[in-house]
């Protein structure tokens, strides 16, 4: 095995295809992504993770997918509810690996402040939401929880069923985009530092993985099934580091810094803080089947809204899914900001921006 090898082999142990798919960077695309301006982490440049509004009731609700699955979500009303009016709503996706309390509880409960009806879930295999085993990847019911809790919303008599929107951030992005083209209930899609989790974890970022690299993994995946099948431990793989040395990627501490601090570190009860944001490795190759930009275009007239910082190493896949989608469609960059300070910065998050979308597309 040659040095470049190994080192590839001690990324990939490190940093996996899971949330991030860092995993798939070859040494090449790593080296390139170092070279790059990456916002250093700041938690107290406005992150505010756990924001608590003190202007919108909540409560959770829990309900079934097409499947039987139950699926658990926080309901947000805005302030000076009103029983007998019918509101837009808006349903929030997580980003891929988190839960409901990690960005998407923000973002719900800033958008009902401005007066919609909103709803963060837990995506299935994840936080309080059914799905077994546990952290697996399956983007088809992944697409489905959006799905159901349009179902769900549609049900309230306060919601206006011709007036629900979709949120996704980061991996969710890909994920209401796939449930949007075969659900025209979905009527406004926005996304905030949108994964492609298929081409992230086919390609890598930048397109920085070859196929040969690309057959490893699966084969990888394909041997565990074997191991699995036979009564072995469940392996896990991806996500985010749980500890920081001199060659960390630039990437990994960014993902770090709030996955693994105070500032967004969050275990569901019945989980484990080892097994946070990493997906099982078995399951983790379906990602190289998701093409959720193939037909995006069919989504419109429905208007969609793009939004990622200018710094963020992802925004290669909103500016992909902006050129292939058909109007209406905005891709707005939110100067100075990286991808995971779009999870809770709150002074850089547009709210403005996300707000009149919403309104005008849910009016």
């Amino acid at each position: 095995m040659t040095t470049q090898e190994l080192d590839r082999r001690e990324f990939l142990k490190a940093a996996g295809t899971g949330i991030a798919a860092l995993g798939t960077l070859s040494v090449a695309g790593s080296q390139a992504f170092a070279a790059e301006k990456i916002p250093a982490p700041d938690p107290s440049n406005g992150a505010d993770n756990f924001y608590k509004s003190a202007k919108v009731p909540a409560r959770k609700v829990v309900f079934d997918n097409q499947y039987k699955m139950k699926v658990v979500g926080n309901l947000f009303l805005p302030q000076a509810f009103d029983g007998n009016a019918r509101y837009p709503a808006i349903v929030v996706g997580h980003p891929m690996g988190a839960v409901k309390e990690q960005s998407s509880n923000l973002y719900a409960q800033k958008l009902a402040e401005q007066g919609f009806v909103t709803l963060a879930i837990d995506q299935s295999f994840w936080g309080e939401s059914d799905g077994q085993v546990r952290n697996a990847v399956a983007p088809d019911i992944y697409a489905e929880a959006f799905s159901a809790a349009v179902d769900y919303l549609g049900s309230q008599a306060s919601v206006d069923r011709e007036r629900i929107g979709v949120l996704g951030i980061c991996g969710s992005g890909s994920f209401v985009i796939s449930a949007a083209k075969i659900d025209p209930r979905m009527k406004a899609i926005a996304t905030v530092s949108m994964y492609d989790m298929g081409a992230a974890n086919r390609n890598a970022l930048n397109h920085s993985q070859t196929l040969e690299q690309r057959k490893k993994i699966i084969a990888e995946a394909a041997r565990q099934r074997d191991v699995e099948f036979a009564g072995g431990p469940v392996s896990y793989t991806g996500g985010t580091v749980h500890q920081l040395d001199a060659d960390t990627h630039p990437i990994q501490r960014e993902f770090y810094d709030f996955y693994r601090t105070p500032r967004g570190e969050f275990t569901p009860a019945g989980s484990s803080p080892a097994l946070t944001t990493h997906p099982t490795l078995t399951s983790n190759v379906k990602f190289m089947n998701f093409y959720p930009f193939n037909d995006i275009e069919t989504i419109s007239p429905r208007p969609m809204l793009f939004i990622t910082g200018d710094q963020a190493h992802s925004r290669e896949f909103s500016e992909e899914a902006y050129r292939l989608a058909g109007e209406a469609k905005e891709l707005v960059m939110v100067p100075g900001a990286g991808h995971v300070d779009l999870y809770d910065r709150v002074k850089l998050i547009p709210w403005d921006k996300l707000t009149a979308f919403f309104r005008k597309n849910l009016a």
